[in-house]
């Protein structure tokens, strides 16, 4: 499938407690949060997973690439790059990585000028914000339009 042939987009932001999760449109490029999937050391309830596949029927998969700020590949880019493979062998659909970089960090500020952030992360996660942040600059980068 070229990427002129891809419509929607599923995004996820990988983390080993939650995995934030946002769908993208090519023609518009933009992106909105679905829902933050929580997940035990990293792995995700796979029938959730599925789900959102068969409710949304994606055209692709991008998964966030938690990279340094160096651009060297941290800790968790050898987990999130495992997830990404599994997401590939059990959807059969291309999965793509994408810079991560600030996107948390971009989606507590967006949260905060909302006056959305509460004092606890985990009373308002910003997963799902951070995938959709990523999923944009994904569709800026690869389709045009």
């Amino acid at each position: 499938m070229s990427q002129n042939t891809i419509r929607l987009v599923l995004g996820f932001d990988y983390g080993s407690k939650q995995i934030g999760v946002a769908i993208g449109q090519a023609v518009t490029g933009q992106a909105r949060e679905l829902c933050t999937l929580k997940a035990q050391n990293g792995t995700p309830n796979w029938q959730q997973v599925e789900q959102l596949i068969k409710e949304w029927q994606p055209d692709a998969l991008v998964v966030g690439l938690p990279l340094n700020m160096d651009g060297s590949e941290s800790e968790m880019c050898e987990r999130a790059n495992k997830f990404a493979r599994r997401l590939n062998g059990r959807f059969n659909l291309p999965v793509h990585m994408q810079d991560e970089r600030l996107t948390t960090f971009e989606a507590k500020g967006a949260r905060f000028e909302q006056g959305q952030l509460s004092t606890s992360y985990k009373q308002n996660p910003v997963d799902a914000l951070a995938a959709a942040l990523l999923l944009e600059s994904w569709l800026e980068q690869n389709i045009s339009h």
